[in-house]
């Protein structure tokens, strides 16, 4: 195996001051928007996983030969680097669960290089950050020790290539690499702490910067750093921004703008397919609008906008799946906070925040009137039939998933009856309709079904419209878990065989059904399959 296909341009590195202390233990690092560390070597890198799509964008071989696959995991397993990587950890701040955290950094991640892609005929040259998660401890591991658990490493791995073919912003992971050394986590928090499996992930983005590296230095009154980094982040990720004037107050007012607009069309998606992040602090919000730092997520299975995934979140359930647009606006409130002596009349980023909204709503009334097979949603009588559906969906214990891909099926007749209404979405209920859940669902079935004839859209196109917004499947939780327990015991294959059903989440996949079946009874309430905690 070579890497010498690949171009490495450290721009994070070479553009931003560094921490000067060389020596990896923790500290507080002042003035500083990253420190040089290396990742700590394991005992036994094996290449667990590996995506081929990433591995394209790369120009990284998509199905790596035997002797390929040793090389790589000594890499994506941390215990070598090629000529041209230049590893370190970013420093940042964030507010966790509402209250300000101050320095928190890449307590676990370590960054190895930027590559710059290859032209190719679909896109242009990309530049992609690699970032191993798991590589040992940084100096901003405070008391953890860096490292990452197979149970929580294949669930990066698996939701970050699940939420790209979905449609969802995201980073991508490229390969899933176990270590072959145990590490101690107290899943529960209760006491009970045991060894686990070791893993390291090589996730990638074109950056991984969040809000919370803004905040950090914001918060420290140093403005110096906060304006070079938002010109390092303008003029190196959003050079659309750029003209031929010096960077300045509009400037920084319209990348916030564009923050904004992102930010609202992956939280749009979110709740489009049914995913909970599960702790959006404003460290793990990206500035490019993507989905970062899989954690404690989870699918919403029966539908319930107050399900949060977090053990950690049960309490207050602050980032339940319902309130996700409105974290995501708090969160950007915090950014524009930091922003400010940068922009400094309150105006513009007030006019960003306008945008979020804007865009919030015009991207939901979309994938909604999508989901419902509609040209559209956005008048009052739409409104009142997206917001009955989601009554409906609450009346019994509903699967989201199933119900909206089952809506393809029902007739759109005048004269259908109940149970020709119904038929098709019986599957989806986790219980027995009552006969008054029964009487509301028809009624809207026979609302849905009257826009639909009034709109006098060709079946065909209907039915191919609503297959691509309702995926028919998704990485349910109790799907991970299998793969985690059959992986636990040295069988990967369900990794492999959900990475592959995951690249086609929209199509029918004739003979993997069992992929689509909702949630069994054995996994409502076991760890994993309900809810999660922060250990990982």
């Amino acid at each position: 195996m070579s890497f010498d296909a690949l171009t490495f341009d450290n721009s994070f590195v070479r553009s931003l001051p560094a921490d000067p202390e060389l020596e990896n233990f923790r500290r507080k690092v002042l003035g500083a928007c990253f420190s040089r560390v290396e990742p700590t070597a394991v005992s036994e890198p094996e290449l667990l996983a590996w995506s081929p799509e990433v591995a394209r964008l790369l120009g990284l071989p998509e199905q790596p030969a035997a002797a390929q696959r040793s090389a790589y995991a000594e890499v994506f397993g941390g215990n070598r680097l090629v000529a041209g990587m230049e590893p370190y950890a970013a420093c940042y701040g964030g507010h966790q669960f509402g209250s300000w955290a101050e320095q928190l950094g890449d307590g676990r991640a370590i960054s190895l290089a930027e590559v710059v892609t290859a032209p190719a005929s679909d896109r242009g040259a990309q530049r992609l950050e690699l970032q191993l998660k798991g590589a040992g401890p940084t100096p901003y591991s405070r008391t953890a020790d860096g490292r990452a658990v197979l149970r929580s490493s294949i669930r990066e791995f698996l939701c970050s290539e699940a939420m790209h073919h979905l449609g969802v912003p995201t980073t991508r992971a490229l390969s899933l690499v176990g270590t072959g050394d145990a590490v101690v986590r107290d899943m529960f928090y209760d006491g009970h702490a045991k060894p686990e499996p070791g893993a390291i992930v090589c996730r990638v983005a074109p950056s991984f910067l969040r809000f919370g590296n803004f905040e950090l230095f914001a918060a420290r009154g140093d403005q110096r750093i906060l304006q070079q980094l938002a010109d390092y982040a303008i003029t190196t990720h959003f050079p659309e921004l750029l003209d031929d004037a010096p960077l300045g107050p509009a400037s920084y007012a319209a990348w916030f703008t564009e923050v904004c607009r992102r930010t609202a069309i992956m939280v749009a998606h979110w709740m489009r397919v049914g995913f909970v992040h599960g702790v959006m602090n404003t460290d793990n919000m990206s500035i490019l609008g993507l989905t970062i730092d899989y954690g404690p997520y989870g699918w919403i299975d029966d539908y319930s906008p107050d399900w949060t995934p977090n053990t950690t979140d049960a309490g207050t359930r602050r980032y339940r799946f319902g309130n996700q647009p409105r974290i995501a606006a708090w969160n950007l409130v915090k950014f524009a906070t930091a922003l400010q002596p940068l922009v400094g009349d309150t105006g513009p980023l007030e006019d960003g925040m306008r945008a979020f909204s804007a865009t919030l709503e015009h991207e939901s009334l979309t994938g909604f009137a999508a989901k419902l097979g509609l040209a559209s949603i956005d008048d009052e009588p739409g409104i009142e039939l997206a917001n009955t559906c989601l009554r409906v969906l609450q009346l019994v214990a509903t699967d989201m998933t199933l119900f909206y891909r089952a809506l393809a099926d029902v007739p759109i007749r005048a004269d259908a009856s109940d149970d020709e209404l119904l038929a098709p979405l019986r599957a989806a209920h986790y219980e027995e309709l009552t006969p008054d859940a029964e009487r509301q669902t028809c009624e809207w079935l026979r609302s849905l079904a009257e826009r639909v004839r009034a709109e006098q859209r060709d079946p065909i196109a209907r039915r191919a419209q609503m297959h691509a917004a309702n995926p028919k499947y998704v990485l349910r939780n109790y799907l991970a878990q299998q793969a985690i327990d059959a992986a636990q015991a040295g069988d990967y294959a369900l990794i492999h065989a959900l990475l592959e059903v995951m690249r086609d989440p929209y199509g029918d996949q004739p003979g993997r059904e069992r992929f689509a079946e909702r949630r069994p009874d054995w996994a409502k309430n076991r760890a994993g399959c309900s809810m999660l905690s922060c250990s990982s």
